[in-house]
């Protein structure tokens, strides 16, 4: 299962950092060993709970670990991975099983029938079962042939074998207890054939440890080596330094053990929770992806809709008013023929006005021009002049003569002048008709730049308003789209300008435009002027709208 291969740390690839931790954990233990190798025969006091309390400890999280492989077998079908999962469901089993045979811990020969080398056996079969599992995982773990039965049975007949083993074994070693060779001298003392047993098992941990080390690893082979590392440890610690029970080197077998069982646990639960973090950090960026493109086609249709407005309601005003002028008798065919050229011209400006918003959204290949601010002023008053008479608004031009050119592009400077405009226009309706008035000023700004003043006396904006309306989708009127100062902005932040606003909240409001005079030929932003326009949000992508 191919997507098993993005969230298993089976097949992780090891990093270097990730083998200077395992290096420095394996120093850890080695140093840990060789202290408790030095006082390993001194005795210490019995204490009646320290196995049920660590192997209880150790059953938990080797449970745990057996039930997350079995979740990464489910994603990957490895049957190196199978068998990991299986050998750590057997130690968790087997834990329960010495831990209710071990003498003294609940009953002074021990609980299901046990004699007196049950657990010493059950010990040997335990620190056996581990590393030659992972001898056969190693083996294993580069097969191409993956598991083809479901999941769900895979664990289920894992569960069963695992619990039938273990019932076998118990039976198998408490059955013929007192035929087996002894381990213990007597309830405390180690006998001399704990020497080849333990040293058996010590060579198979040994071998585990080189097969993980001498192939390429993955992360959870990393963490699986400071297991084996720490089973070596307790198997050395037995064999070689500690006399029986209860001894300072009994002792560390069972942190060794504790160890060994938390490791891998460790490493699954770490690495799966980043991995999982990272899933879930992609899922989040895709959806908010697709959240953007859906809102930058919503932009789209909007910004369409917000700016052939206008000009589609000067052409109906042109066409009703050519319409009355025919209706005459006799016809007026002269005022017919001047309204039918602005209806012509508002044609050529709704046009230009879809060109301007095409480039806004993708890469044109539009050239720059040098443009006069005063004609552009000029001709936006000239098309609005009906509406700006139909609602009494009075027109102050304060236009400086000889005013310097500015590079850039004459339809999308045109629409902001429009859009300024209509937006005065509008918050004047509120006024009274003789506290109207419009006032269009244009200045030099020093040597490189020149300034396009919009004033109007409507009821102004509230000063606390003034940073956010220019966001996207922001709104003072009651059927606006928010897009058309934010559109502003964006025209003439990429002609390398700047637009503000200023408001006392009561006397009308100020628009600012600050563009650079006479700028060399290239200077608006290379990628152009549409190649993409951040809306607060909305991206559109390079090439139109994905």
């Amino acid at each position: 299962m191919e997507s098993g291969l993005v969230v298993s740390v089976a097949v992780q690839p090891a990093t270097p950092r990730g083998r200077l931790w395992t290096i420095a954990a394996i120093a850890v233990l080695l140093v840990a060993f060789c202290a408790a190798a030095t006082v390993a025969r001194i005795r210490v006091p019995e204490a009646v709970g320290f196995v049920p309390a660590t192997q209880g400890m150790i059953f938990v999280t080797d449970l745990t670990t057996a039930a997350l492989l079995f979740t990464q077998v489910s994603l990957i079908r490895a049957r190196g991975l199978l068998v990991l999962a299986n050998a750590y469901l057997f130690t968790a089993l087997i834990v329960v099983v010495h831990t209710l045979t071990f003498p003294g811990a609940f009953a002074p020969r021990g609980l299901l029938g046990a004699g007196p080398q049950t657990t010493g056996w059950l010990h040997i079969i335990w620190h056996f079962s581990f590393p030659a599992a992972v001898v056969l995982y190693a083996s294993l773990k580069d097969a191409k042939n993956k598991i083809g039965i479901s999941a769900r049975l895979i664990i289920y007949g894992s569960v069963t074998g695992m619990v039938v083993l273990i019932c076998a074994i118990l039976w198998g070693v408490t059955a013929i207890d007192e035929f087996l060779p002894p381990l213990f001298l007597d309830r405390q003392t180690f006998s001399p054939f704990v020497f080849y047993t333990g040293a058996f098992d010590t060579i198979i941990c040994g071998i585990a440890f080189w097969r993980l080390t001498t192939r390429k690893t993955s992360v959870l082979d990393e963490w699986l080596t400071i297991s084996v590392a720490a089973t070596t440890a307790e198997m050395a610690m037995v064999t070689f330094f500690s006399s029986g029970r209860y001894d300072i080197g009994w002792y560390s077998v069972r942190l060794f053990s504790l160890v060994s069982s938390t490791a891998v646990f460790l490493a699954l639960l770490t690495e799966n929770t980043r991995l999982y973090a990272r899933i879930s950090t992609a899922l989040w960026a895709l959806k908010r992806e697709r959240d953007n493109k859906l809102l930058s086609a919503q932009a789209a249709a909007a910004t369409l809709a917000h700016e052939i407005r206008q000009p589609l309601a000067l052409m109906m005003l042109n066409v009703e008013a050519g319409m009355r002028f025919l209706r005459k008798t006799p016809p007026d065919l002269e005022a017919t023929r001047q309204h039918l050229e602005m209806t012509l011209q508002d044609c050529q400006h709704l046009n230009e006005t879809i060109e301007a918003i095409r480039s806004l959204f993708r890469k044109m290949d539009q050239p720059e021009q040098l443009v006069d601010l005063n004609e552009v002023i000029l001709a936006v008053l000239k098309s609005q002049q009906d509406e700006l008479a139909r609602r009494s608004i009075k027109v102050r031009r304060e236009l400086t003569p000889g005013l310097s050119l500015v590079y850039g592009y004459e339809a999308q400077l045109e629409e902001v002048i429009v859009n300024l405009v209509s937006n005065a226009s509008d918050a004047m309706g509120m006024m009274s008709r003789e506290n109207r008035v419009l006032t269009v000023r244009t200045r030099p700004r020093g040597r490189d730049a020149v300034s396009v003043d919009i004033l109007d006396t409507g009821p102004g904006i509230d000063p606390k308003r003034l940073g956010e309306i220019f966001d996207a989708f922001v709104t003072t009127k009651p059927h606006g789209s928010g897009l058309g100062l934010a559109i502003c902005r964006r025209i003439i932040e990429y002609h390398g300008g700047e637009l503000t606003a200023s408001s006392d909240g009561q006397s009308g409001a100020e628009f600012h435009i600050l563009l650079p005079a006479r700028r060399q030929s290239g200077s608006v932003r290379e990628e152009g002027i549409g190649a993409k326009v951040d809306l607060d949000g909305v991206t559109p992508a390079p090439g139109g709208l994905a």
